[in-house]
């Protein structure tokens, strides 16, 4: 069973428990329904194939059509899905697979207005391991959804000396030697700094990327300046929709965000049910 599923499972064993007392008392198993899943408010929709995974866990049999595809932008008032069959499974699954859309539909709506920001200026956005544990995949798939890029998935496919990394080994030189005598050498290495000595350093080193963390734009023209292309420059830390295009416009080839996952708000979809 792949993470996915794992999560799904997860989710309406958590809702469901030991039985749905309001439905399994109301509905006879046998009867059908159909139902429609409408915006509430205007968004990009993502997560549409997760919530009919969580419709056909409860109903195999069931017909799920949906209007738009992932990466649309939907209307308040659109109906984003139909679907038909069990009653039962309709009403059991409705808040779980709600939950999915409006939490993923949430994070491509909130990237998509920092895209839309960035118009067609040549830099990549990209997200961060600012995840709910558990959802990483889901999220950073909404984060594409919305039109941006996906960082690191995890600690395992891309190297990221960080502060800490740097303290314990006793600088940038000696963990750059470290994590490059011991990688294969198709791995890129980024190191984070935090000031212009930090930079020198990480050129000298020879690396692939340079995170300025936290740096004024002051310090991040200079720090560019500095690099003059022998490493790609990424800046983090303090991003908001209202710095992103000084950030852009100084010459960075790479924004990344926490906001992008963890500032983003569920949007608003409800569903409704009839015989």
């Amino acid at each position: 069973m792949n993470s996915i599923e794992q999560l799904i499972e997860i989710a309406l064993q958590e809702d469901i428990g030991s039985g749905d007392i309001t439905t399994d008392n109301l509905v006879k198993p046998d009867i059908k329904g159909h139902g429609k899943i409408i915006a509430k408010e205007q968004l990009v929709i993502a997560g549409l194939d997760i919530a009919c995974r969580v419709f056909e866990r409860l109903d195999p049999q069931i017909v799920y059509k949906p209007l738009f595809i992932d990466g649309d932008r939907v209307e308040n008032g659109e109906v984003v899905v139909e679907i038909e069959g069990k009653l039962c499974g309709l009403l059991v699954g409705e808040r779980t697979a709600l939950n999915f859309l409006q939490r993923l539909s949430g994070i491509a709506t909130y990237v998509r207005s920092y895209v839309d920001m960035l118009g067609d200026r040549d830099v990549r956005l990209v997200d961060t391991r600012k995840t709910v544990p558990g959802w990483r995949v889901l999220e950073k798939y909404a984060v594409r959804v919305g039109g941006a890029y996906n960082h690191r998935m995890g600690l395992y496919d891309g190297v990221l000396i960080k502060d800490n990394h740097i303290s314990v080994c006793g600088g940038i030189n000696k963990a750059v030697d470290n994590i490059r005598n011991s990688v294969s050498h198709f791995m890129k290495i980024e190191v984070e700094v935090s000031d212009l000595d930090g930079v020198r350093e990480a050129i000298d080193s020879g690396v692939d990327i340079i995170m300025l963390d936290n740096m004024d734009i002051k310090q991040i023209k200079e720090a560019v300046e500095f690099i003059n292309g022998k490493a790609l420059v990424e800046v983090s830390g303090g991003i908001t929709i209202d710095n992103l295009n000084h950030l852009a416009d100084v010459g960075v080839d790479i924004i990344s965000s926490g906001a992008l996952t963890h500032h983003a708000q569920s949007v608003d979809l409800s569903m409704r049910i009839d015989v």
